[in-house]
């Protein structure tokens, strides 16, 4: 298969390369790094990456910022980061890029596990990663010509504890390279409409 990875230089996503490119072709994308450049948050900019990558066989996305920061003090435009970013971005990717896969392709977002434990300062990231969950399950129904869609929820990262570990007090991390098999479970597997919960 051909697989199209943005976010591709970034800890999930190395690791998806990584658990990918010993049987697929793996294209890279990114914000700053990768074969092709991409900006999730512009329409133009998802296109043009799109057109240059040509046809491709799954789309993985492992991409997308959100606000961290205490409710008491967060404004609209700190909300809105994680509403343009990691959802809009995101479902921008599937809604474009739907009309890129070949018959019986595949889209995998990545959502997180607090949209389902919700942590002090995350009112931002659980209700994007919640909505994304929701236009997963939908968009799975509506989806034609075979094209499935899932999205990964991990915990906490192993390789991340050092910086987000204050902020997930008690929970289990889990490594990149575990995380990384929902992907290949996605991409490679029959099922739609999944999360797949990495906790």
């Amino acid at each position: 298969m051909r697989i199209l990875v943005i976010g591709a230089s970034g800890t999930v996503g190395s690791a998806v390369v990584a658990a990918l490119a010993d049987r697929h072709e793996v294209v890279r994308a990114g914000r700053e790094h990768g074969e092709y450049r991409v900006d999730i948050t512009r329409d133009d900019s998802v296109e043009a990456m799109f057109e240059a990558v040509g046809p491709v066989d799954a789309i993985v996305s492992t991409t997308g910022s959100l606000f961290f920061g205490p409710l008491e003090t967060m404004r609209p435009a700190d909300f809105n980061i994680g509403l343009q970013d990691k959802l809009l971005g995101q479902v921008r990717l599937a809604l474009l890029g739907q009309h890129v896969l070949r018959d019986g392709g595949s889209i995998t977002l990545t959502t997180g596990i607090v949209s389902d434990e919700p942590i002090r300062q995350g009112a931002n990231a659980t209700a994007v990663n919640a909505a994304v969950e929701g236009f997963v399950r939908a968009a799975a129904i509506e989806l034609s010509r075979g094209v499935r869609i899932n999205a990964v929820s991990p915990t906490m990262l192993t390789e991340s504890q050092a910086i987000y570990g204050p902020f997930f007090p008690g929970f289990e991390s889990v490594p990149a390279s575990r995380v990384a098999l929902a992907y290949v479970r996605s991409v490679e597997g029959p099922q739609t409409g999944r999360i797949y919960r990495v906790w």
